[in-house]
């Protein structure tokens, strides 16, 4: 099997996104991308459809490859699309076989930043088209597989949120019938603040100088390893024992409920062991082991509090621990919070089954990646 050597420029087009804010448009179904994991926001426009691989062009993610397969609208980042004789599907794989040497090419001092030519200049080698193909139809399999986990995650996720508003937003919860509303609650419901769920943990971040604080077996969660998910399985940064000690009153134990309050706000994730977080995080230590599902979903719906709270004239939201703690949620009778617990506890461990099994999808789709890329194995 031949593969001929080019420059990644040589087999690609490259087109800046345009600029475009909230202000130049209606809130609408399209996506905003800014090249980084995920939509910033959603608007009533669009200048891409179809399939669309998209650089992050500044900022932290500067060099992080995206894909696309829905109408969109590209800003903050390139759009890529293939030269001909080239599949779109594995040029994909194979940009992002060679994301963290774009991502070490970086630009530029304060800011981060990608050009078209440091894109162009990366030295790639490719098979004929029917090559390309195949190896692409086998690295779809498992994004496919990690695509249908995802589904499924969401529509668990959303039987529990569902029944979550049936029972304790509008009321219509088993034997609601024989309950008295006192002042908008059942009798027998009561107002907490988050300081009486448990304990509050705001996050911190060991000395960054100091290596051998990272990169060992403790996971330390930060934003970005909240995004689209109800456990944090995958965390980018780990703390080794010495670095965790540093900060030891700062611990979150198993089935502590984390939630993001600074910058992105209203991320919330469920801790399945023993971690860390950074300052951006405050995480509830719950009292009560039974209140974990029932907290979990009351987080879920204070995005738009919080925010309301964090919003102080300054360029980014922060939600500190004593604003968070004095947030107060309806608190139900413990015959009811222990119903939507048990109702709940088979939902989650789906969900954390599922999790798992995309953790292992990925890392073995990563494994092969390289391999495929580099004719390695041949398919």
């Amino acid at each position: 099997m031949s593969w001929e050597k080019a420059k990644l420029g040589n087999i690609i087009k490259i087109q800046k996104g345009k600029a475009i804010t909230k202000k130049d448009s209606k809130e609408g179904p399209y996506p905003v991308i800014l090249g980084g994991r995920e939509p910033a926001y959603y608007i009533d426009q669009y200048n891409h459809t179809g399939k669309a691989i998209v650089v992050s062009r500044s900022g932290a993610s500067a060099g992080y490859i995206s894909f696309w397969n829905e109408a969109i609208f590209v800003t903050d980042g390139f759009l890529v699309e293939p030269r001909e004789n080239i599949d779109i599907d594995y040029l994909y794989y194979l940009m992002k076989s060679h994301e963290s040497e774009l991502m070490g090419l970086q630009g530029g001092a304060a800011i981060p930043h990608v050009t078209p030519k440091i894109i162009g200049e990366i030295n790639v080698c490719i098979p004929d088209i029917s090559m390309q193909r195949k190896i692409s139809d086998i690295l779809l399999k498992y994004d496919d597989s990690i695509k249908n986990n995802r589904k499924q995650i969401k529509l668990l996720e959303e039987v529990a949120q569902r029944l979550y508003k049936e029972w304790f937003v509008d009321l219509r919860f088993p034997g609601y019938e024989n309950y008295k509303i006192v002042d908008g609650v059942p009798d027998g419901w009561t107002q907490k603040k988050i300081f009486d769920l448990g304990e509050i943990i705001t996050g911190k971040t060991p000395s960054t100088s100091k290596e051998q604080y990272y990169g060992g077996n403790i996971p330390f969660v930060k934003i970005p390893d909240m995004h689209d998910c109800v456990f944090p399985i995958t965390t980018e940064v780990s703390l080794t024992n010495e670095g965790a000690n540093t900060q030891k009153n700062k611990y979150i134990p198993q089935n502590g409920i984390m939630v993001s309050c600074i910058a992105t706000v209203g991320l919330v994730n469920i801790a399945i062991e023993p971690c860390q977080t950074n300052q951006q995080i405050n995480s509830i230590i719950l009292n009560n082991e039974q209140d974990l599902y029932y907290v979990y979903s009351s987080m879920k719906r204070l995005k738009e509090l919080l925010e309301g709270v964090g919003s102080n004239g300054a360029t980014m939201t922060n939600v500190n621990k004593t604003k968070f703690g004095k947030l107060e949620v309806v608190y139900p009778n413990d015959e009811l919070r222990k119903l939507y617990y048990n109702y709940c506890k088979p939902i989650f461990e789906k969900i954390y089954a599922l999790s798992r099994s995309i953790k292992k999808l990925s890392q073995a789709r990563d494994c092969l990646l390289p391999k495929l890329m580099s004719g390695e194995i041949e398919v």
